[in-house]
């Protein structure tokens, strides 16, 4: 070996360290935050896998004292935004740390820098994985979702509904000019996210993408899911409104995470749309295999009949937009929903 090994046993040393640390973080959300067995279980595997690594000569080689870098720090490392930006702030430390063991692990031991290459394009598929199932785990939990529409206090009225309880908010804006759209996008972003709840774009996969909204909510009109699916990735949910039974199982079969259900009754949001009724929520909670959202119309008043009819989510717009206090309301109904047994259950979240 032509260069001294302790500067290359403490740098082997710190990143064993700092990627076992970062997979220990990311474990524990998989363990308590996700209930997910499979992911805690490979965060765990690759833990053990680089403490196998970590020789006695790498430890003594650690001189914290004299490291130059534990004063080195970024303002953005003092905050975290919600879960979702601690999981990839780890992730990436982890997936840095591994490239780091690759290449200097191959002057220590050949076989070192393979399996740290193996372990770093593992890291991938889980950074994949726990994305999907963090974003699919929090659809599951929703129980209401929040539709916008074009008032003056947007930003006031959303804020007092995830305050309420709300945890899904689909942002839909038929008719500003996209720059407007856009900036309202962001501020909503920015709000969902503060409350761990979902973002989601109506009809516009590009505002989608643009704002990092967590998905999109397609009509019949709209883009094919197919394109929205190549252009989102795998880790971005996708809706889809349907109106029939027809148009239900050509969802189930496009592969989207969650369809909307109505309208149940008629609404001045879609006054051209032919109201389907009860009988299609009956149908919905006899065959869909996906989460679905029964929409239309619906509000405090009518929420105990749609409910009866099998009906376990329900989005609303007016109900909460036009609420006089918004938080009381997203309270009330989520109270309601969350009273009535479980009688279609949706499939476990991978």
């Amino acid at each position: 070996m032509t260069m001294p090994n302790v500067p290359l046993f403490r740098i082997l040393d710190a990143n064993l360290d700092r990627a076992r640390e970062g997979l220990r973080v990311v474990e524990e959300w998989c363990r308590f935050g996700l209930d997910d067995p499979a992911l805690a279980a490979l965060c765990k595997q690759l833990r053990q896998e680089l403490g196998r690594w970590h020789r006695s000569e790498f430890r003594a080689a650690r001189d914290t004292p004299g490291d130059v870098g534990t004063d080195l720090t970024h303002a953005r490392e003092q905050v975290r935004a919600d879960i979702p930006a601690v999981l990839q702030a780890n992730l990436c430390r982890v997936q840095e740390a591994l490239r780091v063991l690759e290449e200097y692990g191959k002057v220590c031991d050949p076989a070192m820098g393979t399996a740290c290459k193996r372990m770093r394009y593992q890291t991938y598929t889980l950074e994949s994985k726990l994305l999907l199932s963090n974003r699919r785990h929090k659809l599951q939990q929703a129980k209401l979702c929040l539709v916008t529409m074009e008032i003056d206090a947007l930003n006031e009225t959303v804020a007092a509904a995830l305050e309420g309880g709300v945890r899904l908010v689909q942002y839909r804006d038929k008719d500003s000019d996209d720059p407007i759209r856009f900036e309202r996008a962001k501020m909503l972003r920015s709000l969902c996210h503060q409350y761990q709840a979902l973002f989601i774009v109506n009809d516009r996969v590009d505002l989608a993408l643009a704002v990092e909204a967590d998905g999109v909510h397609l009509g019949q009109q709209d883009l094919p899911v197919a394109a929205a699916r190549r252009l989102l990735g795998s880790d971005r949910i996708i809706g889809r409104s349907t109106t029939n039974p027809e148009e239900l199982a050509r969802a189930m079969q496009e592969g989207v995470d969650y369809v909307g259900v109505g309208p149940v009754c008629a609404t001045p949001t879609k006054p051209d749309k032919a109201v389907a009724g009860l009988d299609y929520v009956r149908y919905a909670a006899a065959h869909s295999t996906l989460p679905w959202f029964a929409i239309g119309g619906i509000d405090g008043q009518n929420l105990s009949e749609v409910m009866a009819a099998g009906a376990e989510r329900v989005a609303v717009v007016r109900a909460i937009m036009k609420a006089a206090d918004p938080a009381q309301a997203a309270r009330q109904i989520i109270a309601q929903l969350e009273g009535a047994p479980l009688m279609h259950p949706t499939p476990d979240v991978a």
